[in-house]
């Protein structure tokens, strides 16, 4: 039997990171120059049932069951064996790689998860649908980060922009000119859940305060969803800008952060912002064409990027 692979991309978000957490619109971009790979092939010389996984980029060697049940990427598998009906597993080799940066805001959990599940249902000859990808793909982000808001399974699923709000059917997004983006890497590692749960913490405490920021924060995502479809790129970047002073405001941003967004807009860009859940993580900048991308690259860079991608977003087929 020959080796069944699956990928994934990673993804940015362009508006309303945290606030999604809190049932308001966020939109997201998948990002196709990175991704997370799952190939499984049989092992027909291997005890019965024996699953062997390698996950080399998170230092993974070992057999699925000697994995905690609550292992992500054991969980995943468990997840689509349930979907699909299935006892047990053939004896099989996994592979698990990635070039998307962990800890970055990039989606790398998520990508991973929805290419195992997509290799592993396709290896046991019932390859899942989208949708059940998705929710698979989400019951794992539980893991990773307690309160998922569910938007960076739904992109790296769907490969495609999305306009998203909890619990309501996903939205393709309208794109009326191509979108180029320069994502600079701090290179400072960032856990999601940990800065989720200190803006609940906050939240709780302050309700008022927080809420009113996150309808602000929900007003640039909606007024970003208007400026793509048009095609403005300049007020897209002006409603970026907002949205990170926003993000400032409940104390999610950082001075590298801070320093690559003003640094970007010196050298040209329309607009930046963090990206993801931010004191570490990435950044994101929006060019005004291709051949700027290059220059605004190389001033992050020069302000402390350890790392930054070029990608761009094509405009909607018409």
């Amino acid at each position: 039997m020959p080796a069944i692979s699956a990928s994934a991309p990673g993804k940015i978000i362009l508006f309303g990171e945290h606030a999604v957490v809190y049932n308001r619109p966020a939109i997201a971009v998948p990002v196709l120059q990175v991704a997370a790979k799952a190939t499984v092939v049989a092992d027909p010389l291997a005890p019965p049932h024996t699953v062997w996984i390698d996950a080399p980029v998170i230092g993974l060697s070992s057999a699925l069951n000697d994995l905690d049940e609550n292992h992500p990427l054991r969980y995943v598998i468990s997840l689509v064996m349930q979907a699909l009906g299935v006892s047990e597993f053939p004896s099989a080799r996994i592979k698990l790689t990635s070039t998307i940066p962990i800890a970055a805001g990039l989606g790398s959990s998520s990508a991973s998860s929805v290419a195992l599940a997509r290799a592993v249902s396709e290896f046991l000859g019932h390859p899942l649908l989208d949708d059940q990808v998705n929710q698979i793909a989400f019951e794992v982000e539980k893991i990773h980060h307690v309160h998922p808001s569910g938007i960076d399974n739904t992109v790296t699923t769907y490969a495609r922009p999305v306009f998203f709000i909890r619990n309501r059917p996903v939205e393709q997004m309208e794109i009326g000119a191509p979108l180029t983006f320069v994502i600079g890497d701090t290179g400072q590692g960032s856990h999601t859940s940990v800065v989720v749960a200190d803006v609940r913490r906050n939240w709780t405490l302050d309700p008022k305060k927080y809420d009113a920021i996150f309808d602000q924060i929900a007003g640039c995502t909606l007024q970003g969803r208007q400026v793509m479809k048009s095609g403005s790129l300049t007020e897209l970047g002006q409603w970026m800008l907002l949205n990170h002073e926003l993000l400032r405001k409940i104390d999610v941003s950082s001075t590298l952060l801070d320093s690559l967004v003003a640094s970007a807009v010196s050298s040209g860009a329309l607009g930046a912002k963090l990206s993801g859940g931010g004191r570490g993580g990435n950044m994101i900048a929006l060019a005004p064409s291709i051949d700027h991308a290059t220059e605004i690259a190389s001033t992050l860079k020069n302000a402390g990027a350890v790392n930054t991608i070029v990608t761009t977003v094509p405009a909607s087929k018409r």
